[in-house]
């Protein structure tokens, strides 16, 4: 299917995506971790939140907030990605960003729901000397742009690992058509699962013609590794502007779980994959200004772009994951543990 201009989840528009990176000597407390921010809209997500829904393929994760969008199908936050470790810290910060931006939270309207996800990052990071602190997460809300996004080992995805080498942070979009209109899927996704023997990046470099071959590097199999690092997770995260509800959402990211299985993926008993999907196409104002009703104009279920959009969906997260491995660099953490990056050459 055709990709947006930059090929990322900034192609939906209105959204933006900021990363914070930290990363420290090698050491057995060092830091190599980070928090990556997706913003909905350009607006104040509390005032004009978004439809959205979650799905959860496998529930061994930690994170903040899909209980309410579970139960009311909005969200009113960024969206923030980060280790398992620092979910508390980067809710904290978010809680302070949003609180400055909206005064009347907690005081004379309702309370606020934030949406955090995390992946085990343990292996190359010391999570229990929590380093990212609050300010970090408020930090990759301000650097939040549209266009270009940095990818692989930055922000949330410093510290992951993809099928026994370095991934990270992935990003793709697919366009479709319906009746004139244009409407863009935009995937972006924090990869830290798999072993190496599993992934079928060769298969998806072959059927897209895409001119880089892997070639034989040392892969992450060690007794070491077996033992220490943990089976490991995926966030997905969804964004479109084609008009939906969060029911039609919640089957977006449904079909995120096909393209994840795609790559190769078993889903290991350890392993939390956890979807958010979200729409932009229009907003749900915070006060009701007086009227308790609502009304938005909707694609029909059995509309011919609805096959469309799963489609886009299927296929944007497929090579989401593996955007993280073509972009993540070779990276060393803690206790000197070393990452490589996968053995691509150029074809």
């Amino acid at each position: 299917m055709e990709k947006g201009k930059w090929n990322a989840i900034t192609d939906v528009p209105g959204v933006s995506v900021g990363h914070v990176t930290l990363k420290e000597d090698p050491g057995p407390n060092s830091a190599c971790t980070g928090v990556t921010a997706i913003l909905p809209h350009s607006g104040n997500s509390f005032e004009q939140k978004v439809p959205a829904a979650s799905f959860v393929l496998n529930g061994f994760g930690k994170s903040a907030g899909l209980i309410q969008v579970e139960e009311l199908g909005l969200i009113e936050s960024p969206i923030m990605l980060t280790n398992t470790f620092s979910v508390g810290a980067v809710l904290e910060g978010t809680l302070q960003h949003m609180l400055k931006e909206n005064p009347a939270i907690g005081d004379s309207t309702s309370s606020l729901n934030i949406v955090v996800g995390e992946c085990n990052d343990s292996y190359l990071n010391a999570m229990r000397s929590m380093k990212i602190r609050p300010e970090h997460a408020i930090e990759a809300i301000r650097k939040a742009s549209s266009g270009p996004i940095e990818q692989g080992d930055v922000g949330a995805g410093k510290g992951m690992i993809c099928f026994g080498h370095k991934g990270g942070i992935g990003s793709s979009s697919r366009v479709v058509s319906h009746e004139g209109n244009s409407f863009t899927v935009g995937v972006l996704t924090l990869t830290n699962f798999g072993k190496p023997e599993e992934c079928l990046i060769d298969e998806w470099l072959v059927r897209n013609d895409v001119q880089m071959e892997t070639v034989s590097g040392e892969l992450l199999s060690s007794e070491e590794m077996k033992s220490e690092k943990p089976d490991g997770s995926i966030m997905i995260i969804v964004a479109t502007d084609a008009p939906v509800d969060s029911r039609q959402l919640k089957r977006f990211a449904k079909r995120a779980s096909i393209g994840l299985g795609r790559t190769g993926s078993h889903i290991h008993n350890g392993s939390g994959d956890i979807i958010i999907a979200f729409s932009n196409a229009y907003t749900i104002p915070h006060s009701s200004e007086g009227s308790s009703m609502v009304s938005y104009t909707l694609l029909r279920d059995d509309a011919k772009v609805m096959n469309d959009l799963f489609q886009a969906v299927i296929e944007a997260t497929e090579e989401a994951v593996y955007q993280s491995l073509l972009h993540a660099q070779t990276t060393t953490g803690r206790h000197g543990r070393t990452v490589e990056r996968w053995p691509f050459v150029e074809g």
